[in-house]
């Protein structure tokens, strides 16, 4: 999984090289690529989920993948019109590999210990984040980005076909088969962590954008490679700790932590050393709260409905990128540079809480009934 996440976290930015540099296009032309890519994987996910839960792993990813590899191999033969139509229909096509080891995560290891488990995973996305898209860059200005992609969707092949041999299972030998009605497990404490996982990737898509324009801003850009790898491991080793402490902190406390942390960060805008360190505390709260989100889906449904289930979170994680991008850099084009730090850690505690308040709420709910029962008795 992880070496499968490697072509996928590579892909956007070579996407992006490509429509610049291979077809003369503007910045904005190509984020319109790479949106429609990316809502059709929101919108595809849970629906390649579901498929999962009821066809198995291996007929469902046979699809996927040749989807997805035919749709890396043949984008730098497509025209920009022609690219901006099936962006969307492919996304939505697109094999999800978060969410598969999320599911073989859930049935290879007993509860007791997923935290590890799932906390282990974040860290392997951290390092996938550091790889592919370094990889990505370097092959597109060494060779050629057209060249990038063809590589990239022939690795993707390969490694889906591994995949596919291995056939990892996706539930444990004792869970039930059968596949649970939505409103078992369509919560209003499942909604809320969807809205917490929406808050924190609204956050860190904030963050990434303020600190490149902090850098930007102070002539500095050249350090950016070295700063997000700088906050890549400090979240790997926050996931580290997470997973190797017997008892972590709870997924409020870490989302609290994410943003709080996030907001003084403008003070300290440069040099670039110094918001480099200025972003280790929020960042070694980042691998722990996703783990956290992860792992609460897990407690909170079925292994029957399990895949839909890891889709929706999926979604949620792209949907508060897709919001905090443009959110934050509105702030930042109407501000300055160090605002968008605020900006990053105050939306996101809004979101956040609004998901929180409805956990807190679903607690309380929980509870009346019990109360009332005890009362009687």
């Amino acid at each position: 999984m992880f070496l499968a996440r490697i072509p996928v976290t590579a892909f956007g930015i070579t996407l992006t090289l490509y429509v610049v540099a291979g077809l003369g296009r503007g910045y904005g032309e190509a984020g319109l690529v790479g949106t429609a890519t990316m809502v059709g994987t929101a919108l595809g996910a849970p629906v390649i989920g579901r498929m999962i839960d009821r066809h198995g792993l291996r007929p469902v990813l046979t699809v996927s993948g040749l989807v997805t590899t035919a749709y890396w191999v043949s984008t730098p033969w497509l025209p920009y019109a022609v690219l901006v139509v099936v962006a969307l229909p492919a996304g939505m096509l697109v094999a999800p590999i978060a969410s598969i080891a999320r599911q073989v995560i859930a049935a290879l290891v007993p509860p007791e210990h997923r935290r590890a488990a799932y906390s282990l995973d974040s860290i392997g996305l951290e390092a996938s984040y550091m790889i592919g898209p370094a990889v990505g860059i370097a092959v597109s200005t060494q060779l050629s980005a057209a060249v990038a992609l063809t590589g990239l969707g022939v690795a993707f092949a390969l490694l889906m076909t591994i995949l596919c041999l291995r056939n990892p299972p996706i539930r444990a030998e004792d869970d039930p088969g059968e596949r649970p009605p939505r409103r078992a497990w369509l919560t209003t404490r499942f909604a809320a962590t969807l809205l917490v996982a929406i808050g924190v990737l609204f956050c860190l898509a904030g963050t990434e954008v303020a600190t490149l324009a902090a850098l930007r801003a102070n002539g500095e850009v050249a350090w950016t490679g070295l700063v997000i790898v700088l906050m890549c491991v400090a979240s790997a080793a926050g996931g580290a700790v997470h997973g190797a402490v017997r008892r972590s902190l709870p997924m409020p406390v870490l989302m609290a932590l994410l943003t709080v942390l996030v907001i003084p960060v403008g003070l300290f805008d440069h040099p670039w050393w110094l918001l480099g360190l200025a972003l280790l505390p929020t960042n070694a709260a980042c691998a722990p709260t996703l783990s956290s989100t992860v792992e609460e889906v897990s407690r909170l449904v079925p292994a029957g409905a399990r895949g839909e289930a890891m889709g929706l979170l999926d979604s949620a994680t792209r949907i508060g990128l897709a919001i905090g991008t443009p959110a934050v850099g509105f702030v930042i084009d109407h501000s300055a540079a160090s605002w968008g730090f605020a900006a990053s850690g105050l939306g996101g505690l809004a979101i956040a809480g609004l998901g929180l308040g409805l956990h807190r709420l679903a607690l309380a709910t929980a509870a009346e009934p019990a109360t009332a029962d005890a009362a009687k008795r």
